[in-house]
């Protein structure tokens, strides 16, 4: 009971009052200055580090779809199959006509070294052998423009079985089979997923710090996933853009992390957690600071032992029981810890010490009569 009494006591201390000792003294420490491990946090985009689109090169009837959402896949593996009747027809046309071409390559030949000896032999003219030289030629342009036709032919073939350009794992698959595809459909996304990118953006100003410092000086950073968790392991800043977004005046930053698990999904959304280490950072309890108007005041002590009701500034960042003091507060001053709701600007108080106020509570717990106690609860 005692100890409960206490504990309301020392709470009035630091909120609604402060115990009642008879006199006017109030709890206060003196600043010092400490290391104060912090932390910046940035809302983050997941991608691949490879999100490549699928799209087909040529229109057609999807005939065939080898693979599964969340399929793992190979550089050159076949995705889709789209119907190809056509483009084989293409094929073999351009065939024959590089056969046909061939054959008349091989008499224009023929023709043309007949000639030769002929000429040689003085039965045929200049005109004769220039004629079956050119018919020759002709016959070898015509060959080479029938194989061109040919390798244009086998390369739309080629066309209708989809490939992966790279290694990773397929998404959505949007088209069913017998679906009218075209290069104006995305058929699906491998995404390589072994690391994965983490997209977020910081100020101008905190962009300058990270370019004088180099990437290389960036500490690993963490990544909060949606649900709450941090992520296993750590990422290192790898990228910064070299444009500043003149919407939002912001910097893009990309961190990699490893993704052995396949936990991570290309689209997802996180948060990033820099960590920064505040040397010589001046900290003081939440309870000794008051707030009015988003502005946060502590009493500071006066030379004379009159309190100044003295605006102060915090980091944004906090643990939910401390604040960093940016500006208000130096090293060496003396501010009121409890019952500051109680004090008011230019008010003579006795300062004790933290230890003295902690056990002026307990004498006050233990003088206390039933009725007190029950008096003090309903306060």
């Amino acid at each position: 009971m005692l100890a409960a009494v206490a504990a309301m006591l020392v709470a009035c201390g630091g909120g609604g009052g402060r115990p009642t000792f008879g006199d006017n003294e109030y709890p206060v420490v003196t600043v010092g200055t400490s290391n104060a491990d912090m932390q910046t946090t940035y809302p983050a985009t997941i991608k691949g580090v490879q999100d490549v689109e699928i799209r087909p090169k040529v229109q057609g009837f999807l005939t065939q779809i080898n693979v599964k959402e969340g399929q793992t896949v190979g550089a050159g593996q076949v995705l889709f199959v789209i119907d190809n009747e056509t483009y084989q027809a293409q094929v073999r046309q351009a065939q024959a006509s590089v056969n046909t071409a061939q054959q008349q390559v091989n008499t224009a030949q023929l023709t043309y070294e007949n000639t030769k000896q002929l000429h040689e032999s003085k039965v045929v003219g200049d005109y004769e052998l220039q004629t079956s030289q050119n018919t020759f030629e002709s016959a070898k342009a015509g060959l080479a423009q029938a194989k061109a036709a040919l390798a244009s032919a086998k390369e739309m073939l080629s066309f209708c079985y989809v490939k992966s350009p790279a290694s990773g794992v397929v998404g959505t698959l949007p088209f069913k089979k017998g679906a009218l595809v075209s290069g104006s459909n995305a058929l699906t996304t491998v995404s390589n997923i072994s690391s994965m990118e983490v997209y977020f953006s910081v100020t101008e100003k905190d962009a300058m710090l990270i370019s004088q410092n180099g990437l290389n000086s960036f500490p690993a950073v963490k990544l909060q996933l949606a649900d709450g968790s941090i992520y296993g392991h750590e990422g290192k800043v790898t990228k910064m853009s070299g444009v500043i977004d003149a919407s939002t005046g912001s910097v893009q930053i990309i961190a990699t992390f490893p993704n052995p698990e396949k936990l991570l999904k290309s689209g997802g959304a996180g948060t990033i957690i820099i960590p920064r280490i505040n040397t010589g950072a001046i900290i003081i309890p939440q309870a000794s600071v008051s707030e009015v108007q988003n502005k946060k005041f502590v009493y500071l002590l006066g030379k004379d032992n009159k309190v100044t009701y003295t605006e102060i500034k915090v980091d944004p960042q906090d643990d939910g029981k401390n604040f960093i003091v940016t500006e208000g507060l130096k090293a060496g001053d003396k501010y009121v810890t409890n019952g500051i709701t109680k004090l008011n600007d230019g008010m003579e108080i006795v300062p004790i010490t933290p230890e003295r106020y902690q056990q002026k509570i307990d004498e006050q717990a233990k003088a206390m009569t039933a009725g007190d106690i029950v008096s003090s609860m309903k306060k």
